[in-house]
């Protein structure tokens, strides 16, 4: 039976597969029946590895020895990189029916302090070592500030933890995959972050069916390049392997060499990562050399895809590229595309409705726009946060009565229900009246040979309000001209639309997650930081 074509843009995923009515110690303990002798997680850096049936008793062992020392619902921040004892501790806090908060290891300490009584968290892991810092004293130090935060605890405490709860015979709760489960702070592309929280049948279902989407079969190996503090890593990675039973190789940091060598000696099949992770591995001098034919599907999202970008990677690896699109909101993926999508549709479109998910786009009245008409992303179904921690005025802002979540993003929908980003609503840059959008730019001029990365912004100007700034990191070699990429512009996009003012950097400032921060570029060229091109 063939669907009609829409003619608003609104429509909702496929009914199948179903939602999974489980939390995140439900998952694990599948799994750890199901193939209890497959290796679960494994440290790229230290071969450190647990099979299912060795991470569920150590989680369980772990989670005892929480209960011994917090009651359910406290909240647990979770301080660090990709090491081994994030996943176990990860896992653990769920089984105790205690909540994750995860925290970016790149954090200050004011930001650290924020997110710890901002959570009410109640105890810390951190990492000893990351960067030259000890985040455990760190951690510690700010226990003075932080009146909820009554113990810091380090990574390395983990395995005699993990020992005295064997011992034990506390009784594990059983939580409702409706609770809360984790809080995750927005990654602060605009300005201040906001905790969304999580439920665990929000997270372990977005999980399994990205996996299904994208294809994953259980025994395939899954690339944990992704920050676990961030649902691209600790939903999308850790535990859409243990739904689907994949083995997550957990990289410590990204590295473009060592993720090269990881994904060779570990005969990685599932490859993940923003796309300046994918750029900085392309762009590596041994990448050519490489035997990467182990990877049979290539998936990432969380900030702009360009197209170009979607057919190098499949035609250099010979592997079908998805893309997912959300944000941590929606637990986090709403629409992905199929590895067997039409390649236009997958370098062009944001894929559809996940399954169970129902979507529209809506004008500034709120009204569902007809086919092909730009409008904000909005969303609904079980995958949308509780709300924001402890922020009710925020959560009524995001989430309406009718229970749709207003993304901020601004996107058009086809005939068929394939949704494509326009841009963010506090992104568009309105030059005299007339409406921006940096995507449709940054695409054009991300298709320029000599252009590795670039942003588009808007700067404040007297005349028009705001005009369009290019942001751009050359290709390796390369020297661009402003002559050259304004000709380039101008042969694709009306002259309103090229950018006035240029500029080159050597890196972006990004956030925890590889998303380009747009409002520090301009803070950087406020401040006269940003280097002009020629």
């Amino acid at each position: 039976m063939t669907t009609p074509p829409l003619t608003l843009s609104h429509t909702i995923g496929p009914s199948d597969p179903p939602i999974l009515d489980m939390t995140f110690g439900d998952v694990l303990r599948r799994a750890a029946a199901e193939c209890p002798e497959r290796i679960a997680v494994v440290s790229s850096s230290t071969n450190v590895s647990w099979t299912y049936a060795e991470l569920l008793a150590d989680a369980e062992s772990l989670a005892r020895s929480l209960l011994g020392r917090f009651t359910p619902g406290t909240r647990i921040a979770i301080w660090g990189q990709n090491l081994p004892e994030w996943t176990i501790i990860n896992h653990a806090v769920a089984l105790a029916g205690m909540v994750i908060v995860t925290v970016n290891p790149n954090l200050l300490p004011d930001e650290a302090a924020y997110v710890f009584n901002q959570s009410s968290t109640g105890a810390v892991f951190a990492s000893r070592s990351y960067r030259g810092r000890d985040l455990t004293r760190v951690a510690a130090e700010l226990m003075e500030r932080c009146p909820s935060v009554q113990t810091v605890m380090g990574f390395d405490d983990v395995a005699a933890m993990t020992e005295e709860g064997r011992s034990l015979t506390t009784e594990l709760p059983i939580p409702d995959p409706g609770d809360l489960v984790m809080i995750q702070y927005t990654s602060g592309t605009t300005g201040f972050p906001k905790g969304a929280s999580l439920h665990h049948r929000g997270l372990v279902t977005n999980a399994m069916h990205t996996s299904k989407r994208n294809g994953s079969q259980p025994g395939d190996v899954m690339l944990g390049v992704m920050p676990l503090f961030h649902t691209g890593g600790v939903v999308l990675g850790l535990m859409a392997s243990a739904a689907c039973f994949l083995t997550y190789v957990a990289i410590e940091e990204f590295e473009p060499g060592h993720v090269l060598d990881t994904i060779e000696r570990f005969k990685v099949s599932v490859g993940t990562g923003v796309p300046t992770m994918l750029i900085a591995l392309m762009e590596h001098p041994t990448f050519a050399q490489r035997d990467l034919s182990s990877i049979r599907v290539i998936t990432s999202g969380g900030s702009t895809v360009p197209a170009p970008l979607v057919q190098r990677l499949e035609h250099e690896l010979g592997a079908p590229f998805t893309i997912v699109f959300g944000q941590t909101e929606m637990s986090p993926v709403a629409t992905m595309t199929y590895p067997d999508d039409s390649i236009e549709d997958k370098a062009n479109t944001l894929g559809r409705a996940m399954p169970h998910v129902e979507i529209k786009i809506i004008d500034a009245d709120g009204t569902t726009v007809p086919i092909g008409e730009p409008g904000e992303f909005c969303s609904r179904g079980y995958s949308n946060m509780l709300g924001y921690n402890d922020n009710p005025q925020a959560t009524a802002e995001t989430i309406d009565a009718d229970g749709w979540l207003h993304s901020g993003d601004i996107c058009s929908m086809d005939e068929r229900g394939f949704c494509y980003i326009v841009g963010r609503l506090k992104d568009m840059i309105i030059r005299g009246g007339e409406n921006i959008y940096p995507r449709e730019i940054e695409d054009v001029l991300f298709r320029h040979p000599e252009v590795a990365e670039i942003a588009v912004v808007g700067l404040p100007d007297d005349k028009w309000g705001e005009v369009v700034g290019a942001v751009i990191r050359p290709a390796p070699g390369a020297a661009p001209t402003v002559s050259a990429l304004r000709d380039w512009v101008r042969q694709h996009l009306a002259p309103h639309k090229t950018p006035v003012a240029w500029f080159t950097t050597d890196s972006f400032p990004l956030t925890g997650s590889g998303k380009i921060q747009k409002f520090r570029l301009v803070e950087m060229w406020s401040a006269g930081e940003l280097t002009s091109l020629v």
